[in-house]
């Protein structure tokens, strides 16, 4: 018995002399690392409603002054550096950088004010006192600029310098207004268009004729409303009158006319005279630029009509076919010389007609003029 009680004494004796050699680095570790692990551990993503204007108005305690290091223990060099410093506010403020602490999360945190030491109310969108606007909406500077880019300055009265599509335009330009030689016999040939109206409608004239012998031998003229329909196309209504030899004919017309793909200058017009009598007439023409003032014309033209008309010498069906090339110099945009060749072809009843008058079915003309506008 008494050898047992004497071990658990010794036990016991060797026990309290493990814990009195511990105790000096249990304090150590108690007091000066508490303050570089704390400061490391806040995460301002944690600590809900604590943004950078409450942070840096707190004073933070210095962590050595609330914990003295015990006299018999003597700290490591660090850790007394540390725990004689205390904390300021710079110190305080570069706690901004703290992880996890991010714009967005800020933005969450809720707009109630936080009472600074100052007394005034600061919001989590401040920084030092600064007011910052919200991110998006809410009303203008007061220094800000008007939606308004004219800044209520009105347009000018100088006379053409408005933007105005309503302004009328007019113009007269002779497409054609040569002289010919062909089998057929020489003469001098016309074609013009002109027009008056701003960019949706406006009132067309269009003419074109040959003149031969002293007389007009075939020609018309048109007096068309037009009217636009869509981009580069035009809608016509309007009256024909034939001139030449033969009784003069009157007809309504309607057709289209405009800008196709590729450049390409299109007329379409149907015609409807009295008695029944039906006609239709299609051009096409383009200009193929070689130099800026250098143009090879191509034009191309059919006619055709519902029933033969002896008086003016016409079949029923497609009554002749046009074909001509153009070279114009434009020595200034509006005078432009030039030579060409025209065929002709004539077909069904016209032909005939032209036999029985001893004119050529097929005639080929060389032709000069001039193309003017105005």
């Amino acid at each position: 018995m008494s050898r047992n009680r004497s071990r658990a004494a010794l036990r016991r004796l060797l026990w309290l002399v493990a814990g009195l050699l511990a105790a000096p680095s249990i304090a150590v570790a108690q007091t000066t690392p508490a303050a570089a692990s704390s400061s490391a551990s806040m995460d301002r993503g944690s600590m809900p409603g604590m943004d950078m204007v409450q942070m840096r108005d707190m004073s933070m305690p210095a962590a050595a002054a609330s914990v003295p290091a015990p006299a018999a223990t003597k700290a490591p060099e660090r850790h007394r550096k540390l725990s004689a410093k205390p904390m300021h506010h710079g110190a305080t403020a570069r706690m901004g950088a703290m992880p996890g602490m991010e714009l967005d999360a800020m933005r969450k945190m809720g707009r109630a004010a936080v009472p600074a030491a100052s007394g005034t109310s600061h919001e989590p969108g401040t920084m030092a006192g600064m007011p910052m606007g919200p991110v998006q909406g809410g009303s203008p500077l007061p220094g800000a600029r008007s939606p308004d880019y004219s800044d209520g300055i009105g347009y000018g009265a100088m006379p053409g310098m408005d933007m105005r599509y309503s302004m009328p335009l007019d113009m007269l330009r002779f497409d054609q207004l040569e002289a010919f030689h062909g089998k057929n016999g020489n003469g001098l040939a016309w074609e013009l268009q002109g027009w008056y109206g701003g960019d949706s409608n406006k009132l067309w004239l269009r003419s074109e004729g040959e003149r031969g012998r002293g007389r007009i031998q075939d020609g018309d003229a048109e007096l068309l409303w037009s009217h636009a329909v869509a981009a580069f196309w035009d809608t016509q209504l309007g009256l024909r009158q034939d001139l030449g030899e033969g009784p003069a004919r009157h007809w309504a017309a309607f057709g289209i006319q405009g800008l196709a793909p590729y450049w390409f200058e299109l007329a379409a017009t149907a015609y409807l005279g009295p008695s029944g009598r039906t006609a239709a007439r299609l051009r096409a023409d383009y200009e193929l630029l070689f130099t800026q003032r250098l143009i090879l014309q191509p034009e191309f033209e059919l006619n055709a009509y519902g029933r033969s008309d002896p008086a003016r010498r016409l079949g029923g069906g497609v009554s002749d076919a046009r074909f001509g090339l153009r070279l114009r110099c434009e020595v200034r945009r509006q005078f432009a010389p030039y030579l060409g060749v025209v065929w002709t072809r004539r077909f069904g009843g016209t032909a005939a007609f032209a036999r029985d008058h001893r004119q050529a079915i097929f005639d080929r003309q060389w032709v000069a003029g001039v193309r003017i506008w105005f």
